[in-house]
C-alpha cells in the first residue's frame, strides 16, 4: 500500500512478509540476499555506469530508506543515487542507516545486486537484474530478442509494481494456525566473525531432471528430499545420546512464488512457503520414502485454497485492530520471540529461483547465473539456494559453522546418483 506525503512523494507500509525483517536484522542476520550474474566477457565500465543512470527513476519503490513511526516501520522515498560497488567483501552484507537497501555490484566478468527482504523477494531482484542486462546490452550496442522479457526502463513504474499483493489477494477468512513441534537443527559449531561462508556447486541440468523425472517428482520436491536424507544421515551420525536430546522431527522450508497462483506485477515480497517434513520417531526412511513424503505433502500445500487460507492467516493478523493499536516498540519484542520460535520449527531452506531464460541471442553472453541466500541464524546454520539457467544448476550453500558435512553429505548423495557436481569459487 502506498500513502501520499506530498504532492510529489510517497511512503510505503511494509508488505506482510517484510514486517519482520527490521526487528530481526543485525550486522549478521542481515536479510541479504544475492542474485548474480556472470558474463562470457569482462563487463565494460562506460556502457554499465550508463545503463545504472537510465536505472535512476524506474524502480521509486526500490529507492527508500527505513523510517520508524510509532505503530509501524514504513519506506520513505529516498534520492540518492543507485549505488555501485566494486565486489571484492563478504556477500549479502547488512545495510547501513543512510543506505539505500539495495546495491549493485560489478567485478570482471560478474554483476550483482543484493536487496533486504524488506524491498523484494528472489523473482522481485531477478526482474531489477534482467532490466539491467537489458539496458547495459543496449548500451553495448547489442541486440536483445523479444523474448527476452523485462521491464522497460522506458516506461512509468506500472501502479501494481509497487502494491502489496499479500493485502490484494487477502480473503476473510477465520482459521487458526495448526501448532508445529520444533525441528532436529545440526549440531555444528559456529564459525568465528564474519561467520557467513558460501559453497557454490554446478551440476548438469539435464542429469538432476533426468534423475528426478525417473521419481516422478519435480527438481524442487527432488532437492528437497536429498536435503532431508543428508539431514538423516547427520542425525545418525550423532553419537547415542546426543540423538536421545535431538528433536527427531525434520522439515524443510520452501519458499513458493505466489504469482504462479495469483496473478500480480507486484515486484516486492509475494512468497509464502511450505514445509515438508519426515518424523524419525517412526524409524530410518529410505529415499524413496522420503521422496514419496515430499510429493505428496508439497502438492496439498501448494493446493490453491490452502495457500489462500495461510496468506489471509497472515494479514489477518496484521489487520486485526488491538494488534494495530500496539507501539512498536512492544510489537517489535513480540515478533522477535515469534520468530525465533518459527525458525525452529524447521531444519533447513530450500529456495529455487526457477530457470532463466532470456532468449538465444543473449543467453549466448552469458555464463551463469548465481543466486545467494540471506545468512541463516545461529538456529538454521545452513540453508540452500538454486537457479537454473541453460545446462547447468546452480546449488549455492549458506553456511555459519565450521562443518561443511551437511553439504558434503548432499553433493555426495547426487554423485552417487549419477549426477556430477563440480565446486566453482
Amino acid at each position: 500500500m502506498q500513502k501520499k506525503v506530498h504532492d510529489n512523494d510517497l511512503w510505503f507500509r511494509l508488505d506482510n512478509a517484510a514486517k519482520i525483517y527490521p526487528v530481526i536484522k543485525d550486522h549478521e542476520l542481515t536479510s541479504v540476499f544475492r542474485v548474480g550474474v556472470e558474463l562470457k566477457k569482462r563487463v565494460k565500465a562506460r556502457q554499465f555506469l550508463l545503463a545504472i543512470q537510465a536505472l535512476e527513476d524506474r524502480f521509486p519503490y526500490y529507492k527508500v530508506k527505513l523510517q520508524t513511526g510509532f505503530f509501524w516501520y514504513y519506506l520513505e522515498p529516498d534520492g540518492q543515487p543507485i549505488a555501485v560497488e566494486v565486489d571484492t567483501r563478504v556477500p549479502c552484507r547488512a545495510f547501513g542507516k543512510k543506505e539505500l537497501m539495495f546495491r549493485v555490484l560489478v567485478r570482471e566478468n560478474r554483476i550483482s545486486v543484493e536487496f533486504s527482504h524488506i524491498l523484494t523477494d528472489g523473482t522481485g531482484a531477478l526482474e531489477f537484474l534482467k532490466t539491467l542486462l537489458a539496458v547495459y546490452f543496449e548500451k553495448c550496442h547489442l541486440a536483445t530478442p523479444a523474448e527476452f522479457q523485462h521491464l522497460n526502463v522506458y516506461e512509468s513504474p506500472h501502479r501494481e509494481e509497487s502494491l502489496d499483493a499479500y493485502n490484494l489477494y487477502s480473503e476473510d477468512i477465520n482459521a487458526r494456525p495448526r501448532r508445529i513441534p520444533a525441528a532436529f537443527h545440526v549440531p555444528f559449531r559456529l564459525r568465528g566473525r564474519p561467520r557467513f561462508h558460501v559453497l557454490k556447486a554446478t551440476v548438469p541440468t539435464a542429469s538432476i531432471i533426468k534423475e528426478a523425472k525417473a521419481h516422478n517428482v519435480s527438481l524442487t520436491e527432488y532437492l528437497t528430499s536429498v536435503y532431508l536424507f543428508s539431514l538423516q544421515q547427520v542425525y545418525e551420525q550423532l553419537p547415542e545420546f546426543r540423538k536421545r536430546a535431538n528433536r527427531k522431527i525434520l522439515r524443510i522450508e520452501v519458499p513458493v512464488n505466489l504469482r504462479r497462483i495469483f496473478p500480480s506485477r507486484t515486484m516486492r515480497n509475494f512468497s509464502l512457503y511450505v514445509i515438508p517434513e519426515i518424523d524419525l520417531r517412526l524409524g530410518h526412511y529410505t529415499f524413496e520414502e522420503i521422496i514419496k513424503t515430499v510429493y505428496h505433502q508439497m502438492q496439498l500445500e501448494t493446493d490453491k485454497k490452502l495457500i489462500s487460507k495461510m496468506l489471509s492467516r497472515n494479514v489477518s493478523t496484521e489487520r486485526n485492530a488491538f494488534i494495530r493499536s500496539i507501539p512498536l516498540i512492544i510489537k517489535s519484542l513480540i515478533i522477535s520471540k515469534l520468530y525465533t520460535l518459527g525458525t525452529k520449527q524447521y531444519s533447513g531452506v530450500v529456495t529455487n529461483l526457477g530457470n532463466i531464460s532470456l532468449g538465444n541471442n543473449v543467453n549466448a553472453l552469458i555464463d551463469r547465473f548465481i543466486f545467494i541466500p540471506p545468512p541463516p541464524n545461529k538456529v538454521l546454520k545452513v540453508n540452500c539456494a538454486v537457479v537454473g539457467f541453460q545446462d547447468q544448476l546452480v546449488l549455492t550453500f549458506g553456511n555459519i559453522t565450521k562443518s561443511r558435512e551437511l553439504e558434503r553429505l548432499i553433493l555426495t548423495f547426487l554423485v552417487k546418483s549419477g549426477i556430477p557436481v563440480k565446486i566453482i569459487r
